[in-house]
């Protein structure tokens, strides 16, 4: 563990200092701790040291695979407001989607007439993407490098990708580089501004130590995004996605308040009330678990 107080932020190098000592509350993989740090000048909140070897904090339930075609159309189905949100601001097209994992919006994306590219680094689910889902995938753990072989493209999505990866920037301009004039990108994340964040900080499941390496403010994501010549276009934290991560984030931070595996459930139920209770207010734009940001590319 970093003893650390004060580190220089990795994307604007200006002090950052301790946020908190978290463990793995999610899946409980190891009792290691891990030091989250937040920038004092861009608000990045940030995971250091990053384990060397991320991928054994990955175990191999962390994907659940549809066991046919048709069971995976069924399966999708919650996942049409992602292609809602892509065709409310480009029809057809060249599509990547990074870290689709076993592909339900790049299935969706097909059947709506998508030309659809994936980049997965686990190798189960890109033998899946291609054998079942029927799309172009590329397996690779480098995805900047894979992003870069890829032809231009209409659009790029990253939905609860950005936040896994080690060094996000050098991604997000990748993706800027990709797209056609005129092309989208679509990325969501969680939101640190979240209202539950401040409620339950390091036991928050979005934080999800340390799979989540960096946790984005929305100020930030569109600052860097501009700087690379994207405009954004929509922005919101109140989509069902959002919705949805609202309702996970009550019912799992809760179970976090215990290492008692038979404890767990009782407060996943508990957690509803306090759920219910702000929904009104949580509910609304901006307060939301997570965000997702539309970006357009303005320049060639």
């Amino acid at each position: 563990m970093s003893k650390k107080r004060v580190i220089a932020c990795p994307q604007c190098q200006q002090d950052s200092s301790l946020l908190f000592v978290t463990r793995d509350f999610n899946r409980e993989i190891s009792s290691e701790e891990f030091t989250y740090f937040r920038c004092q000048s861009c608000g990045l909140i940030f995971l250091d040291p990053i384990p060397v070897d991320l991928s054994r904090y990955y175990p191999g339930d962390y994907y659940i695979f549809p066991g046919s075609q048709s069971e995976l159309a069924r399966s999708s189905k919650p996942e049409q407001y992602k292609l809602d949100l892509l065709t409310s601001q480009l029809r057809r097209g060249r599509l990547i989607e990074i870290g689709p994992a076993t592909g339900g919006f790049c299935f969706l994306a097909k059947q709506a007439g998508f030309e659809v590219h994936a980049i997965e680094m686990d190798e189960r689910c890109s033998v899946f993407l291609r054998d079942v889902v029927g799309v172009h995938v590329q397996n690779s753990n480098e995805e900047v490098a894979a992003l870069e072989r890829e032809d231009t493209a209409d659009a790029i999505a990253l939905w609860h990708v950005i936040e896994h990866l080690r060094d996000p920037w050098t991604m997000l301009d990748a993706i800027a580089r990709k797209l056609r004039k005129g092309g989208v990108a679509v990325i969501a994340t969680p939101n640190p501004g979240a209202f539950q964040f401040r409620i339950w900080g390091k036991r928050w499941t979005h934080v999800d130590a340390p799979r989540h390496v960096v946790l984005i403010p929305i100020e930030l994501m569109v600052e860097r995004m501009r700087a690379n010549g994207m405009d954004l276009v929509k922005l919101t934290t109140a989509d069902a996605g959002g919705i949805g991560w609202n309702w996970f984030g009550w019912v799992f931070s809760s179970a976090n308040l215990t290492g008692v595996k038979w404890f767990k459930r009782p407060l996943r139920l508990l957690g509803r009330i306090p759920r219910a209770l702000v929904k009104g207010y949580e509910d609304r734009e901006g307060k939301g678990a997570a965000y997702t940001a539309i970006f357009r590319k303005v320049v060639a």
